[in-house]
């Protein structure tokens, strides 16, 4: 390997001569060959564009030299634009708070910094984290990440929810039998299904909405335990201030610092929010591939666009794949989210050093269930069509329409007349019509409304 030689409070660690990071990143390279993964996309966004702020607020705050200041803040902005992002190798699974990755992103920046002046020397610790620390920066770069990757899941949530609610209109009807316990239930309408699945998606978007702005609120400037050692309040507020301006967003500075350090509540609340979100759709992926089933064995109400071959061994085969990715996808979510409620309470007294944890599982989960819902959508739901003929045979023989006849025969005698038909085999209509015409209790229209036939 061409190497060079760099130092840390260790001793001397060989280094890639071309790779930008230094000491800390290559031990831990070394320590933690763990699970080939590496820090999501958003984080490193997110600490480049916190390690900017923070540069150009120490500049102004005479912290650090203006011409060091301007040249951390260039070569932080770099890494937020994605344009070092193989230089951030070290696995998700690594030290605890995440130490190993925020040296990574200060050595990045200071090795950037150092070319961008010259070759005079940037420090990793003494400039790019000037006043800051592991336990307030990498929590706070969480929120952020967190937070921009929320803002890809709610679209596409509202996108999918729009999409079930014009089906809901399309549908509306198309009557069939409603199921309750699997068993027949009174007749409902393929719309109302349609826009209830739509009803609840919004609802779990407002969920979404609420835990977002929970992720406002950084734990920035209470550096090592929540007690401001060596930060600035002046840096801090300036800090926000330019991140505002930087993404838009309305972050704010935690009422409580050393709660911020201690609990990381807030990213708890967008993974349950996440998992909520991934139950439902669960739930609707088995209705439609209910609903879808056959296409001659099976329910077979509704028809799902027919996307690839479904067998190697069976020609003709189509299965409804975007409904079995969707659900495959929240399954991981579910997974991400246990994963996320046991690092939230192993936290102990001043810090939860758990939060890379954290960060692998709640970012990937946005991640995947922002593509696979916007996907879901788009190659499925807005394709799918109605067997109208078949619902309104289901409908016309579900025994459950006997329950409209309890008004007029009494529950007693419609369920003698519910077993004669099931045992008989003749339409139930036919036999209340019968039975109605023996008892001249109402004319035969009456009988027909209540059944809604």
């Amino acid at each position: 390997m061409d190497s060079r030689i760099e130092h840390d409070s260790l001793g001397a660690v060989p280094v890639p001569r071309a790779a930008l990071w230094g000491a800390q990143t290559q031990r831990a390279i070394e320590n933690y060959p763990i699970s080939g993964l590496r820090a999501a996309p958003a984080l490193i966004r997110a600490y480049g564009l916190l390690k900017a702020a923070l540069a150009e607020a120490n500049g102004e705050a005479g912290r650090l030299p203006k011409t060091k200041a301007r040249a951390i803040a260039r070569a932080a902005r770099e890494v937020a634009e994605h344009r070092h992002d193989e230089q951030f190798p070290v696995d998700v699974f690594q030290a605890g708070a995440g130490v190993s990755f925020h040296m990574n992103v200060n050595e990045v920046i200071a090795h950037r910094a150092s070319q961008l002046l010259g070759g005079r020397a940037v420090d990793a610790n003494d400039d790019v984290n000037r006043g800051q620390s592991t336990n307030d920066t990498f929590p706070t770069a969480l929120r952020m990440a967190l937070r921009f990757e929320l803002d890809d899941v709610s679209p596409a949530v509202e996108a999918c929810a729009r999409a079930f609610a014009a089906k809901g209109r399309e549908f509306r009807r198309v009557a069939k039998a409603g199921r309750t316990h699997l068993q027949d239930a009174v007749p409902v309408t393929l719309g109302a299904e349609f826009a209830a699945y739509g009803v609840t998606l919004r609802a779990c978007g407002r969920e979404l909405a609420h835990a977002a702005d929970g992720l406002l609120e950084l734990g920035l400037g209470g550096s090592a335990a929540g007690n401001g050692v060596n930060a600035s309040p002046q840096v801090t507020r300036s800090a926000i201030a330019k991140l505002r301006r930087a993404t838009g967003r309305r972050w704010r500075s935690a009422t409580d610092l050393c709660a911020a350090m201690q609990s990381q509540l807030p990213v708890a609340a967008a993974s349950a929010a996440m998992r909520n979100l991934a139950l439902e759709l669960i739930r609707i992926t088995n209705d439609l591939r209910l609903l879808s089933s056959g296409p001659r064995t099976g329910l077979a109400e509704i028809a799902l666009p027919a996307l690839q071959p479904g067998s190697s061994i069976m020609p003709g085969k189509v299965n409804p794949v975007m409904p079995e990715m969707l659900a495959m996808v929240c399954f991981q979510v579910v997974g991400n989210d246990t994963a996320t409620a046991l690092a939230m309470q192993a936290g102990q007294l001043e810090l939860n050093v758990m939060m890379p944890a954290m960060a692998c599982a709640t970012l990937q989960s946005a991640g995947i269930l922002a593509r696979a819902v916007e996907a879901f959508t788009a190659k499925c739901v807005r394709g799918i069509t109605a067997d109208r003929k078949r619902c309104r045979a289901f409908a016309a023989g579900t025994m459950a329409l006997a329950t409209s006849l309890t008004p007029a025969f009494g529950y007693a005698r419609v369920a003698k007349l519910v077993q004669e038909a099931l045992r008989s085999g003749r339409p139930l209509l036919e036999l209340a019509l019968e039975l109605n015409r023996s008892e001249k209790r109402a004319p035969d229209a009456e009988i027909r409304r209540l059944l809604g036939l």
